[in-house]
């Protein structure tokens, strides 16, 4: 089974999907919303089977590995490969679609926007997405990395809120700018590198790069990595983004798009720039560090329920950092573990969000107040996606975030200790939003609101089952993600030339005391 290219077809399904719901016509929405969510699954199907075929102890880091002929002259490829970091990326990637499709079913007013073209790009993105984490070719990645862009600008510009136009511009022009950095040092590194984009070759060709010129380039890639992350201080397009987008698109942006940046660093800044990973790694802690206390800060005074969880978002993705620089297995293997639990549970706050957002018409905390009174199901699954996103043990993000600060703790002590301060700041900002929104006395002008009266339907049950589920799973039981990510983190470590730190033994006479 092995021999089948699932890489490729599972990359031109969503594509075909896309094209298939954009030829619907706009006065068919349902028929676009039933083809959009039938591809999705079968996305999901195939990667399930993949999942299954993809072999843990394998003497092989990547494997399903596919080839095309593209550009000869460039020495370019359409080479896919997936190593257990991608493949976990991967299944996100196929459990997050169908959700957010069911999820987005009434989000587009037929009056004003085509449902079709809304779920064709959603598919479009997916398509993206699936390229950008199977990609093995540098230059190919770099497509995907860039062509992303679109069908995420469409979705918040044109069916998107409040001021959608601004924040589609600005996350384009960030994304876009962050690009050229990588190009130039992806230019760059073609020429150095022996006129090739197999990212094999250049890992092996990195070990005789001159000094200086590696960390050069080295920086070209992070910076365009640290915007998509995005790390503080790149990080200000992502509030307007996830306030702007549908709830559903912003669950993808923070969930899955935003682990493009993350994955990058793993996969290419690392592996490719092992002495300047190692000589920029003190700087990278500095900025995740600042990014986990000065987002969870932010987070604490939003008033706006979609800008609060872009907030919180940035703070995650300061604990994924210093778990990247850490440079100890534990410290890797939970920062993937992080991405693929942040994915889950902050896509579920997202949802849910968006949910009384739908049935208020408006997402600023100040206008909610009891609401647990009105949709005490809906509440409760606030609730719970709330502790999630707080690393509440017996959720899956508390198995990553404990990785994360034990493998940081074991070789950058002060950096781990300033990190737990956000766990608190953490703590303050999901509480609040859970109190003001849903506790407390009831706000009069709720009862007003006949939606508000509505908990949760079948379809909304049907959204958030699976993902409070895998939350649940996954925070009692991570082995079978771990086993996959493991041996991908422990090569790129390998790579990076560095190793987890021996335990100090304790004397006798001390262990008694």
């Amino acid at each position: 089974m092995t021999d089948f290219p699932f890489l490729s077809v599972l990359t031109l399904l969503p594509l075909a999907g896309a094209i298939s719901v954009a030829c619907i016509p706009r006065a068919r929405a349902e028929l676009a919303k039933l083809v959009a969510l039938g591809w999705s699954l079968v996305v999901l199907a195939l990667s399930i089977v993949m999942w299954v075929a993809f072999t843990v102890d394998s003497q092989d880091r990547f494997q399903f590995h596919e080839k095309y002929a593209w550009i000869p002259s460039w020495n370019a490829n359409f080479t896919f490969a997936a190593d257990g970091i991608a493949l976990v990326m991967l299944m996100l990637i196929a459990v997050l679609f169908p959700v957010v499709i069911l999820a987005s079913w009434h989000d587009v007013d037929q009056s004003r926007r085509s449902a079709p073209t809304y779920f064709a790009l959603l598919l479009a993105f997916e398509f993206t997405m699936i390229g950008v984490f199977a990609a093995a070719d540098i230059f190919l990645f770099y497509v995907f990395f860039e062509v992303m862009l679109i069908p995420m600008y469409f979705i918040i510009g044109s069916f998107g809120s409040g001021q959608k136009q601004y924040a589609a511009v600005k996350f384009f022009l960030y994304s876009l700018v962050g690009g050229l950095f990588m190009l130039a040092a992806m230019i760059g590194l073609w020429v150095i590198g022996g006129h090739t984009f197999d990212f094999a070759a250049l890992v092996e060709a990195g070990k005789s790069f001159d000094q200086d010129t590696a960390r050069w380039l080295f920086l070209g890639f992070f910076v365009a990595f640290a915007i998509k992350a995005p790390f503080f201080p790149f990080h200000t397009w992502l509030p307007d983004s996830g306030g702007a987008a549908p709830a559903g698109a912003a669950a993808l942006l923070v969930g899955v798009m935003d682990k493009v940046g993350t994955f990058g660093i793993l996969r290419y800044c690392l592996p490719l720039f092992p002495e300047a990973s190692r000589w920029f790694a003190p700087a990278a802690l500095v900025l995740a560090v600042v990014g986990i206390i000065y987002a969870a800060l932010l987070a604490v005074g939003q008033n706006d329920l979609k800008r609060l969880v872009s907030y919180t978002s940035i703070a995650h993705f300061g604990f994924i950092g210093i778990g990247i620089f850490a440079f100890t297995t534990q410290g890797g293997t939970g920062s993937v573990l992080y991405m693929v639990n942040h994915g889950l549970a902050t896509g579920l706050l997202f949802i849910v969000v968006g949910m009384f957002v739908a049935r208020r018409g408006s997402s600023l905390v100040s206008d909610f107040g009891g609401a647990g009174k009105l949709v005490p199901g809906l509440a409760g699954v606030l609730f719970f996606a709330g502790l999630a996103s707080l690393a509440l043990p017996g959720t899956a993000p508390f198995v990553s975030e404990f990785l994360v600060l034990l493998g940081t703790f074991s070789t950058h002590k002060p950096y781990a200790v300033i990190a737990t301060v956000g766990i608190v700041l953490a703590a303050a900002y999901v509480l609040w939003m859970i109190q003001r929104t849903t506790q407390g006395t009831l706000n009069p002008v709720l009862d007003e609101v006949p939606a508000m009266k509505k908990d949760l339907s079948l379809r909304e049950k049907v959204v958030v089952a699976p993902l409070i589920l895998l939350l649940l799973v996954l925070g009692f039981y991570p082995k079978p993600v771990t086993d996959v990510i493991n041996p991908a983190v422990q090569a790129t470590l390998q790579d990076v030339g560095t190793q987890d730190p021996t335990p100090t033994a304790v004397a006798d006479g001390k262990a008694g005391r």
